[in-house]
């Protein structure tokens, strides 16, 4: 692998973190961390948050986004 090359991927994987970033902001904006089946543990001085419904919904529009994808 050049330079060249691993320029294009850190920039491309750059990219994919803003995306990422841009899209958990709108989440959050939007209300989506608070979905029905959010467990939260919480303890003297640790607090844990598990986001089941969120992890579904983000796992199923991955899904749907693979499928549509890898069909050209």
């Amino acid at each position: 692998m050049n330079l060249e090359q691993i320029a294009r991927v850190l920039l491309w994987v750059g990219v994919a973190v803003l995306v990422l970033g841009g899209l958990l902001y709108l989440a959050a904006k939007l209300g989506l961390t608070k979905l029905p089946g959010t467990l939260v543990f919480r303890g003297e001085n640790v607090t844990v948050y598990i986001p089941l419904g969120l992890m579904v919904l983000v796992s199923i529009l991955g899904s749907l986004l693979l499928h549509f994808l890898s069909r050209r």
